[in-house]
């Protein structure tokens, strides 16, 4: 018996890395896969691994960042399987760059996948879900979205994602759908391309040692866990804190620039967040 026995689950961006790993233990543990990238050979060849293993698993090629792909990959599901019960957003590019040399070609493109393309299928999925009361969203955040030197659209992308979890928890806790965000490093083809790879992560991090993460939380094992940030870096596994309002609160019937100057030089100097930069490493 798997974890994931009779469910039905979307997985994009499963062509490579950590979506193949995601597609991979998710049938390992029972469930029939829907394996999406917009590299078809890639999703294909995914699909037939996982099929010549004696899971269940069909390819999809839709761009996420297409609302319309994003309707059919759900409706592929449930004509595959009849059922849809979780969605793991996983699709997602990147690029490196300081501010004085983005383009906003690419920042657009970036965001039209990682931020808009995970609302486009998270929407899909949970009409679907909505409709039959229950279900899981597993969004992929990252460490990043704390703030990474040189990578602001990405940072930026993924701190859209988690609010986009907190926001969606929220909204569908009394519709028996649950919505959570893994925080992942491991050794992929994206981390590969960063210049800094060997400074942030280690070969022997590979995406299956965080696979066991994703598939939990598709499963009824983690039955009222919603609305989190979960943070997994090779051996170490943290809940990371959602953002809140944090002590003291200062007050005044008006405030004048010397007065927040003073706030800033005494009460409110040992609320300052770490340095920029280094708060995601962990």
């Amino acid at each position: 018996m798997g974890v994931l026995d009779g469910k039905a689950v979307v997985i994009t961006g499963a062509g490579r890395g950590l979506g193949r790993a995601y597609a991979v233990h998710a049938a390992g543990s029972g469930a029939a896969v829907v394996v999406n990238d917009v590299a078809v050979e890639s999703a294909g060849a995914v699909a037939a691994e996982i099929r010549e293993s004696g899971g269940r698993a069909v390819a999809n090629a839709g761009s996420v960042t297409d609302p319309g792909q994003a309707d059919a990959l759900v409706e592929r599901c449930f004509a595959e399987f009849g059922a849809l019960d979780g969605l793991v957003n996983n699709a997602a590019v990147n690029y490196h760059a300081f501010p004085w040399e983005d383009d906003p070609g690419r920042l657009r493109e970036l965001i039209e996948v990682n931020v808009l393309g995970s609302m486009y299928c998270g929407i899909a999925a949970v009409k679907a879900m909505h409709a039959r009361t229950g279900g899981v969203v597993v969004n992929v955040a990252s460490g990043a979205m704390l703030g990474q030197r040189g990578s602001a659209a990405y940072s930026a992308s993924k701190g859209a994602v988690a609010s986009m979890t907190a926001s969606w928890a929220a909204d569908l806790a009394d519709h028996g759908i649950r919505v959570n965000a893994v925080c992942p490093l491991a050794w992929t083809p994206m981390m590969e391309a960063d210049p800094r790879a060997h400074q942030i992560c280690s070969p022997e991090h590979t995406p299956d040692r965080i696979a066991p993460l994703v598939t939990y939380l598709l499963s009824d094992l983690s039955a009222g866990i919603t609305g989190q940030l979960i943070r997994f870096v090779g051996d170490r596994m943290l809940v990371v804190r959602q953002p809140a309002v944090k002590e003291p609160v200062l007050r005044r019937d008006s405030w004048d620039v010397a007065d927040i100057a003073a706030a800033f030089d005494e009460d409110l100097g040992d609320a300052l967040e770490p340095t920029p930069g280094e708060r995601w490493r962990l």
